[in-house]
C-alpha cells in the first residue's frame, strides 16, 4: 500500500481554488484527517497509508471540486461539514449542493453546513419557517437572501422587515425622522445582509417603489399582508401576544421567516419569550418548519463559536 495518496487536478488554477487563500482549505483538510496534506504542481497529496483516510481524502477532494464547479467556493467550514458527513455516511452531503439560493443578476448563496441546508430547504417548501440559534449562524443572512430571490423574481410583491424594538419600549416618537429613519438602526443587520447580496442602488430603488418596507413590530397590528415576504428578526424579544399577532398577519400567498436566539432575551420583567412559546405550541403543526442551529453552525470568526460555547458551559453550571 502506498505511503501517500496523490490526486492530480485539472490544472494549478483549480488546485489554488481548492486549497484556498493562504492554503486555509488545505489546512482544514489536514486538521480534519489528522495527517499531512501538501501540494506539488497540480497535485494534492495526503501523507498517509491509512486506507480509510485515503478513501475519505479522495471523496472529500471530489466533493470540494463539485462544489467549486457549482459556484460554491471551498472554505474551512465546508471542509468540516463534508468531512463529518463522509464519516457519518449521511445523505445530507448532497443537500449542501442542492439547497442553494440563486439571486437574479447577483450570485448564488450556498449553505455552509447541514443545518443551513435544512433551513434553505425549509424556506423553499414552507410558508412559515423558524430559524432558532446563536448569533453568527446565518439565520438572518439566508432569510434575506431567499426573500430577495422571491422579490426579484416577482414571486412576491413586497418584502416587509420587522423587529421588536425592546430597547425603545416600542415607543419611537422621541427619535428624529420619519418612521423608516426611526426604525432603521434596529434593522441594521437586515440592511447589512442586503448590502452584501445586491447593490446599494438596487436596495434604494426597491425602497422608493415601496417593494421593501420596514416597520417596528408594534405597527403590524391590524394589518393583513398579502403576497408578501415578511421577516421577523430578533423574535426572542417578542411577547407571546406579539408573536400571536405577527403570525396571524400572514395573508394570502405570503411567507414568513422568524429568526431569533433564545439565549439573548431582553424582555423586561417576567414576560415569556414569544419565540420560546411558539416553538413549544407550533412544533407539530403541518406547514411550519423549524431549524435549530447550534454553536457548531457558527460561520463568523472561529472565535465566535468558542465564545458561544463558553457562555453555554457557564449557563449549565
Amino acid at each position: 500500500m502506498s505511503k501517500t495518496l496523490t490526486i492530480a487536478l485539472e490544472d494549478e488554477q483549480l488546485l489554488r481554488e481548492i486549497c484556498g487563500a493562504n492554503d486555509v482549505v488545505t489546512t482544514a483538510i489536514q486538521d480534519s484527517l489528522g495527517e499531512q496534506v501538501y501540494t506539488r504542481g497540480n497535485e494534492l497529496i495526503l501523507g498517509s497509508s491509512n486506507q480509510q483516510k485515503q478513501d475519505i481524502f479522495k471523496a472529500l477532494v471530489d466533493q470540494l471540486i463539485q462544489h467549486y464547479k457549482e459556484g460554491h467556493k471551498p472554505d474551512p467550514q465546508l471542509v468540516e461539514t463534508l468531512h463529518r458527513a463522509l464519516i457519518e455516511k449521511t445523505e445530507e452531503i448532497h443537500l449542501l449542493k442542492e439547497s442553494h439560493i440563486t439571486i437574479p443578476r447577483s450570485l448564488k448563496v450556498f449553505p455552509k453546513n447541514n443545518n443551513q441546508a435544512d433551513y434553505i430547504k425549509g424556506m423553499f417548501n414552507f410558508d412559515i419557517v423558524f430559524g432558532i440559534g446563536p448569533a453568527g449562524t446565518g439565520k438572518t443572512y439566508l432569510a434575506i437572501a431567499h426573500a430577495l430571490k422571491e422579490i426579484l423574481e416577482r414571486k412576491k410583491k413586497k418584502l416587509v422587515l420587522t423587529r421588536p424594538v425592546v430597547e425603545a419600549g416600542e415607543s419611537l416618537g422621541f427619535l428624529p425622522g420619519d418612521l423608516s429613519q426611526k426604525i432603521s438602526p434596529y434593522l441594521r443587520p437586515l440592511y447589512d445582509a442586503m448590502d452584501s447580496l445586491i447593490p446599494y442602488t438596487a436596495i434604494n430603488k426597491l425602497e422608493e417603489n415601496r417593494v421593501i418596507e420596514v416597520a417596528p413590530l408594534a405597527y403590524m397590528r391590524g394589518r393583513s399582508l398579502k403576497n408578501s415576504y415578511i421577516i421577523l428578526d430578533e423574535a426572542q424579544n417578542t411577547t407571546r401576544e406579539q408573536m400571536k399577532m405577527f403570525l396571524t398577519r400572514l395573508g394570502e400567498d405570503s411567507r414568513a421567516i422568524i429568526t431569533g436566539d433564545i439565549t439573548q432575551i431582553d424582555l423586561p420583567g417576567r414576560h415569556v419569550s414569544g419565540l420560546i412559546h411558539a416553538a413549544e405550541i407550533l412544533r407539530d403543526i403541518e406547514g411550519i418548519h423549524f431549524t435549530y442551529f447550534t454553536s457548531r453552525d457558527v460561520v463568523r470568526n472561529p472565535l465566535v463559536r468558542k465564545i458561544v460555547d463558553a457562555y453555554e458551559r457557564e449557563e449549565k453550571v
